[in-house]
């Protein structure tokens, strides 16, 4: 497919690129996770003031950039090639769209803006531990599994409008440790009739204790939270809405930015495996002259370009998204793999970046996959296997009535080709990108 760019997002991509490159360093990224917030905040109000990161797929009337989730996704890729620890992903990916599609007229005044201009972060906190599911990516998410389930599990609300109290508790939560809005999926409405919503609780907020938990990968910081009779607000104004719905939409996209991201850090550990098997000798010859190290780099390549080209389609159409975030996962992880490989000794030392490479592979494959469900759930809503289901398309009583059965649908008919031409993209140009003259 042709993935040639606008001037405007070649532009993003340079300058974005530019800015981490002179922020970048090896002890940049110990440094900034072992912060409170887990990320560096000074770079992160950089990122929001000059470049105007967040705001990039957010609409200009809520201070936005007015642009789309290919901008974002380009972003991403880029802050994936430096392994940036930041809110980004579960700020502007996961919370923001969501505020954007069910939050009131007022919610979304009140938040919107902030999260543009970077002063707000927030994070989506699932109980059920499974965000994947919950997005819609590896499974249906109609059963409300993805929420806690039953009667006492998950997260309870308890009072009437005006006066909601959350009693529960969630795992995982991405950047749930420090973000100053969370989004919570409850269960309302009592039992057997219990529905899922989503609730707006601040980060300071009685009652809510947050414990930033040990992960895999330290710039994927995650936490649990304990919520202990504490006001939430509902998000929007109907308590029928399809939260269900509206979480499978947002998944789409946000598996679209994430393998993107997923290629940036590929394609970064496979230029410095590149980089160091030409400058390291065995033999008195350099490690990458011999013929069988020149075909592993070669075939990683490859599939490291495979995976850009799914990522970018993805970006301009979400409904390729679970599965260019296969393809994006399964890449990061062979190619990182195989970077640790080929750094020989030393890429298996803690003072090596090579891991931290292997390790964000691991993780977001644990977050949002794995492969072959990622994979499987495709094909599934595709019909290879009998008659293609899309969840989007079916109404909020039909999908009630209907929730153990498969509402057929066409997905859109992906070719090798692909689109033909570049999307033209909005004229972003310097009112994107506000930090293109910062030195």
């Amino acid at each position: 497919m042709d993935t040639a760019l606008t001037a405007e997002q070649r532009e993003i991509r340079r300058t974005l690129r530019d800015l981490l490159a002179r922020h970048g360093g090896p002890g940049a990224i110990p440094a900034a996770v072992h912060t409170a917030e887990g990320y560096d905040p000074a770079l992160w109000r950089r990122l929001a003031r000059d470049l105007g990161l967040p705001g990039l797929a957010l609409a200009e009337e809520y201070g936005g950039a007015g642009c789309t989730a290919t901008e974002l996704a380009l972003a991403c890729e880029e802050t994936g090639r430096a392994l940036l620890p930041s809110p980004l992903l579960a700020t502007a990916a996961l919370a923001a769209p969501l505020i954007a599609a069910l939050g009131t007229p007022e919610q979304r005044a009140a938040h919107m803006p902030r999260i543009a201009d970077g002063t707000l972060t927030a994070a989506l906190a699932l109980p059920g531990g499974s965000l994947a599911t919950a997005l819609g990516l590896t499974g249906d998410n109609l059963d409300g599994a993805w929420a806690g389930g039953g009667r006492a599990g998950g997260v309870q609300v308890r009072g009437a409008a005006g006066g909601r109290r959350l009693y529960g508790e969630a795992g995982r939560v991405l950047d749930g440790h420090s973000a100053g809005l969370l989004l919570v999926a409850a269960h309302a409405g009592g039992y057997p009739r219990s529905r899922t919503q989503l609730f707006l609780v601040p980060g300071d907020a009685p009652g809510l204790v947050r414990t930033r938990l040990t992960a895999l990968d330290e710039t994927r910081p995650l936490a649990r939270l304990e919520l202990r009779d504490t006001p939430a607000e509902p998000l929007g104004a109907d308590d029928a809405a399809d939260v269900a719905a509206a979480l499978a939409d947002a998944g789409r996209t946000v598996a679209a930015i994430l393998a993107a991201e997923a290629v940036g850090a590929a394609a970064s550990a496979l230029e410095r495996t590149v980089e160091y098997v030409k400058a390291r000798e065995q033999f008195g010859r350099a490690v990458g002259s011999f013929q069988a190290v020149k075909h592993r780099l070669a075939d990683l390549y490859v599939r490291v370009e495979a995976a850009r080209s799914a990522a970018y389609h993805a970006a301009r159409d979400p409904e390729a998204g679970p599965l260019a975030l296969a393809q994006a996962l399964e890449a990061a992880r062979i190619t990182t793999g195989e970077a640790v490989q080929l750094h020989g000794g030393i890429g298996f030392t803690w003072e090596h970046e090579a891991h931290r490479y292997l390790k964000r592979a691991a993780g977001d494959e644990l977050l949002f996959g794995p492969v072959h469900r990622l994979r499987d759930h495709a094909a599934e809503r595709a019909g290879l296997f009998g008659p293609a289901t899309t969840a989007s398309q079916s109404t909020t009583a039909s999908r009630r009535a209907t929730a153990s059965q498969s509402t057929t649908a066409s997905l859109p008919t992906v070719t090798d080709s692909g689109p033909t031409t570049a999307d033209s993209g909005p004229a972003a140009g310097a009112g994107v990108l506000r930090g293109a003259g910062v030195r």
